[in-house]
């Protein structure tokens, strides 16, 4: 909406893959998140598409000149067990993608994760220690950037491409998510329940780099304008805990509920602390 909004002349073509109920992941959350609801006032193109149908992507680049593509297609339930399905849709497909961009002198700018990192505790380029298939696919796909990059296929073709590792994002139009969205939504949705808010033990201790999608909109539009290629962290780099999240959530909402401490089931695969660092990120991209 921002592209249409504030770029009146923009030609804008929008794929998504709009998925059903029934289509779901092994741990019971949603394979496609696709959802029309968040797309109601759009006004340019909007197509059903996996970014899996090479044939599909392909000839899109055929019918149109695309001066910029923003790749946000992915498999991002970091509790997935499909590991191939996983790669395929997030590495594979951005291979195939990034080679048409390469092909069609397209810009691209895409989406990263801080799940890259895992639980590293610097957590800049060169410390990633993925804890999930989500992480590792995400950095493969980084891997596969930098090294066209030194190979110089990128700038051969005389085009940009961004990976933005986006740390814990928030904000509007999250609802259609659902398990996979943001712990804000989740912890401010169960409060207007009525139920008093759920946290791992220790969640004093467990901090995140929460960053507004407002912030994630700008640093991909500078992303596309800056004359730089590469991977970035896009975050505040001011962690918050669980705890503070929450409290804050009981005072906006007037609520007197208590914090219920439970069990982490997920120790294995879960993050317990983000900061980006965002100094190449203001210095090269001007976010």
């Amino acid at each position: 909406m921002h592209l249409q909004n504030t770029y009146l002349d923009c030609f804008i073509v929008v794929i998504d893959l709009f998925g059903c109920d029934n289509e779901r992941l092994s741990n019971g959350n949603l394979k496609s998140l696709g959802n029309y609801n968040n797309l109601q006032g759009f006004k340019h193109i909007v197509l059903d598409g996996d970014i899996n149908d090479y044939e599909f992507i392909n000839t899109l680049f055929d019918e149109y000149n695309f001066d910029i593509v923003f790749h946000l297609a992915a498999i991002s339930d970091t509790l997935a067990s499909e590991y191939s399905l996983v790669m395929q849709t997030n590495t594979n497909a951005y291979k195939n993608l990034l080679d048409l961009c390469i092909k069609h002198k397209s810009n691209m700018v895409y989406s990263s994760s801080a799940a890259t990192y895992g639980n590293t505790k610097e957590q800049i380029m060169g410390s990633e220690q993925p804890a999930n298939i989500y992480g590792f696919s995400k950095l493969a796909m980084d891997n596969l950037t930098l090294q066209y990059l030194k190979i110089n296929k990128i700038q051969n073709a005389n085009i940009n491409v961004v990976g933005l590792r986006y740390f814990n994002v928030y904000g509007a139009n999250e609802y259609y998510k659902g398990t996979t969205a943001s712990t804000i939504l989740q912890f401010g949705l169960n409060i207007l329940k009525g139920n008093n808010p759920k946290l791992f033990e220790k969640s004093d201790e467990i901090k995140r780099d929460f960053v507004y999608i407002k912030d994630v909109i700008q640093v991909n539009i500078k992303a596309y304008f800056a004359n730089a290629s590469g991977v970035f962290n896009v975050g505040t780099s001011t962690p918050r805990s669980f705890v503070d999240v929450v409290n804050i959530l009981l005072k906006e909402l007037n609520t007197k509920k208590e914090i219920e401490f439970i069990p982490n089931p997920y120790k294995s695969q879960y993050q317990f602390f983000t900061q980006a660092d965002i100094r190449n990120t203001k210095e090269l991209l001007g976010y």
